[in-house]
């Protein structure tokens, strides 16, 4: 048997390339958007990729199903309550499939989604027992999966759903099954994702407190409360995942004039500048969008800018090609197909054609220099917006700060004065950047990220308001 976890930093998710290496067949589960990896990984393992298995529609990224289909030929399997309007093969409870001597049983576990599986995974040259568990968003290290990226009114019958799959389905398995999971530290569908990527059934039981006695009121209020903010465009990805994705096809590097890019912004695209924030604040172009291109692109990219707007790029120096075909797919795993091209002459060549540019912007401080501006009382005293969810808040908060998550500032912008200065704060300055950001390209005259957040806060000794 051959079993190879792929990990997409930033957002969490793991994907697997599962089979046997003697009858040469493999799956692929959760596949990502940049389908290449497993192209690869089966290539040099002599696999063809026979099938592709989702465990469940995803809410927090863009499925490469169908673009692997495209690829492959291989059939796209999904229990039969997704409600999945592209062509696939429903999955049951009890169903199995067999890639040689590998054979994946389907386990319907309900809880995050109403379709969700697992998939037992047995090797039949070893046992008929399983030895693996591929648990999707059911089961992670040290956590479940949450039951509100359907919908706030289902996330109540969904937890009690989510007692029962563990109840009937994951605590009767063996300690010694191992657990590969469909997300890891840094997703959004979970709470408290532990950063180990796999785990034991065993280990689970005795350590994850998801798992420990209770009964199913008190479960449901725990799997409830304390909830992280929702990933950017959970129904759009939703909705695009039951739909089926538009393959991307080959990403091929767009280099634009600045000449050939100016009808595109005459007809509303974005620059998105996703160069370092020392360039952009020493230059920049005005109005631009500015995020950094790093593994928080895809988590950030939802609370500035819509979808639907075309983009061109301002890469960092260097490989412009790879930094292009990185950005399009970090884009693209949220749904951001949008991608024009980018910008192949510099900032230099821009100003020399008589175009606008600008400096400054958002200004880093730290909770001691956002505590002396509160302080100060001349006039420079800024408003301290707080990015965080509401049970966050209610914990501690910096005091007269005012709450609007980061998931509603794009729609509540308008509810504050772009002339008055702002310090945008979170629980560790991740947030807060991106809140930051898109109030600068909103036209915010002076907008301030807290460095740190609130945690640098507290720790400074400095006074919370509860």
């Amino acid at each position: 048997m051959y079993l190879e976890q792929f990990f997409i930093d930033g957002l969490g998710c793991a994907s697997y390339l599962i089979g046997c290496e003697g009858a040469g067949v493999a799956a692929v589960v959760d596949p990502d958007r940049d389908v290449r990896k497993y192209l690869t990984a089966a290539a040099a393992r002599g696999l063809t990729i026979t099938h592709i298995i989702e465990t469940h529609l995803h809410a927090d990224h863009v499925s490469g199903n169908t673009e692997l289909q495209a690829r492959t030929g291989a059939d796209i399997y999904v229990h039969e309550g997704a409600g999945a309007e592209f062509e696939h093969k429903p999955l049951r409870d009890g169903d199995a499939i067999d890639l040689g001597n590998v054979r994946l049983t389907v386990r319907h576990t309900p809880g995050h989604t109403p379709e969700s599986i697992t998939l037992l995974v047995i090797d039949l040259t070893r046992a008929q027992e399983p030895w693996m568990a591929l648990t999707g968003d059911t089961l992670f290290v040290g956590d479940i999966g949450r039951p509100d990226l359907v919908g706030l009114d289902a996330a109540r019958g969904l937890a009690s759903q989510m007692y029962d799959t563990i109840q009937d389905e994951l605590l009767p398995l063996p300690d010694g099954v191992m657990v590969y999971p469909g997300h890891g530290a840094g997703s959004l569908c979970g709470k408290s994702i532990g950063a180990v990527r796999s785990t034991t059934i065993g280990f689970e039981r005795h350590n994850n407190p998801a798992l420990f006695p209770r009964e199913r009121e008190s479960f449901v209020a725990f799997a409830v409360a304390d909830l992280p903010e929702q990933p950017a465009n959970v129904r759009r990805i939703k909705g695009e995942n039951r739909r089926g994705p538009r393959p991307l096809g080959e990403v091929t590097p767009r280099p634009l004039t600045i000449q050939s890019s100016i009808g595109y912004f005459q007809s509303g695209a974005a620059l998105l500048d996703l160069r370092d924030k020392a360039s952009f604040k020493e230059e920049h172009v005005p109005g631009a969008v500015h995020l950094e291109l790093d593994d928080q692109l895809s988590n950030r990219i939802g609370f500035v800018l819509p979808p639907d707007v075309p983009v061109i790029l301002l890469l960092p120096d260097g490989d412009m090609e790879e930094a292009y075909t990185r950005a399009v797919y970090a884009l693209a795993r949220v749904g951001y197909t949008g991608v024009a091209g980018y910008l192949a002459e510099s900032l230099a060549v821009w100003k020399a054609y008589g175009l606008p540019v600008t400096s400054g912007d958002v200004q880093d401080i730290t909770p001691t220099d956002l505590n002396m501006l509160l302080e100060t009382g001349n006039g420079h005293r800024p408003l301290v917006l707080d990015v965080r969810e509401a049970w966050e808040f209610a914990q501690g908060h910096v005091p007269g700060a005012r709450l609007i998550s980061l998931g509603e500032l794009v729609e509540r912008v308008g509810e504050l004065d772009a002339a008055t200065p702002v310090a945008v704060i979170c629980a560790t300055g991740s947030r807060s950047q991106s809140a930051a950001a898109l109030l600068g390209q909103k036209g915010f005259e002076t907008v301030y990220n807290v460095v740190g957040g609130t945690m640098r806060w507290m720790q400074s000794g400095l006074p919370l308001e509860r």
